[in-house]
């Protein structure tokens, strides 16, 4: 079974100032994501602005970041789609391209119930059977919720490997762990929440924050599993902030405007995605990422 690591990156796509993909930048980016914390990166997922990405340039992308990283860190390529033909032809692909795994949003807009969730994902599934799969659970964007019991049943089909649990319920989470295998890798979909998922059975986190501190994010994590939960519980908290700034507008608005700050020309967010509150959203991000600078030497930017 393919391991992704404890840190996995939802890597940002830079655009140029027309618009258009900027895949050097995007090459740059992932090659200092591998060299800073990030085990897998995850390309065109919904930090990287899927919705608004055309097939052709996500093809790109995969094989861009793939070149850039090397061996140094896994590509997972997000395929997903509420159409289950279009997330078939998409992730054989993306296999064909040569990416180390697949990640599979839940249908979104036709709120499909649990058993068509478990067909759609299995017809992926069987038909890239050599290629792992990452369910991506997230019904805040979705409006459909991956229950534990279904997320059970997927488990048992070999190439379906993980899940990334971004509902946000601890206890959601818990039955999850309770219910799967223990080689079934659990992912926390948000920063925050990180630690507590730790403690009821995560592996590590599908980050954001991981652009700017993922070695602090293995730090903590790795403290945790060595039972040192007291330092894992310090890092948590001073990394704290820096989590919830990121995610005081629509994800990824304010993560390119940090790291603009730290000098990396990832451009905008493609419409519709727009910030109404830049200024306030820009002097918070500056006020934080500047304690952080005073208190830490060691950050990843």
């Amino acid at each position: 079974m393919v391991d992704f690591g404890k840190v996995v990156t939802a890597m940002v796509t830079p655009f140029k100032a027309d618009g258009s993909v900027n895949y050097a930048v995007a090459e740059q980016l992932a090659a200092h994501l591998a060299a800073n914390g990030s085990d897998t990166i995850v390309v065109c997922g919904t930090t990287g602005e899927s919705p608004t990405l055309t097939w052709d340039e996500e093809y790109q992308l995969f094989q861009v970041v793939l070149q850039a990283v090397k061996g140094k860190a896994l590509v997972m390529a997000g395929t997903g789609s509420n159409s289950t033909s279009e997330a078939v032809a998409a992730t054989q692909k993306a296999a064909r391209i040569g990416v180390h795994g697949s990640l599979q949003v839940v249908p979104y807009y036709n709120k499909p119930p649990q058993g068509g969730l478990y067909h759609h994902f299995r017809a992926i599934a069987s038909a890239s059977p050599d290629l792992p799969i990452v369910l991506y659970n997230v019904p805040s964007r979705t409006s459909q919720n991956l229950l534990p019991e279904t997320v059970a049943r997927l488990a048992e089909i070999d190439n379906i490997v993980g899940i990334k649990e971004a509902t946000g319920n601890l206890d959601q989470a818990s039955e999850i762990s309770r219910l799967t295998p223990r080689e079934f890798q659990i992912y926390s979909g948000d920063d925050s929440l990180t630690l507590p998922m730790l403690a009821v059975g995560a592996k590590g986190v599908v980050s954001v924050a991981s652009h700017l501190v993922g070695l602090k994010l293995q730090q903590m994590i790795q403290a945790f599993e060595t039972g040192k939960v007291q330092q894992a519980t310090s890092i948590h908290l001073q990394l704290f902030p820096l989590f919830k700034a990121l995610f005081i507008t629509t994800n990824p608005i304010a993560v390119k405007m940090a790291l603009k700050m730290k000098g990396w020309d990832v451009g905008s967010t493609r419409l519709p995605l727009q910030c109404e509150e830049e200024e306030k959203v820009s002097n918070t991000l500056e006020k934080v990422l500047q304690a952080m600078d005073s208190k830490n030497k060691d950050l990843d930017y």
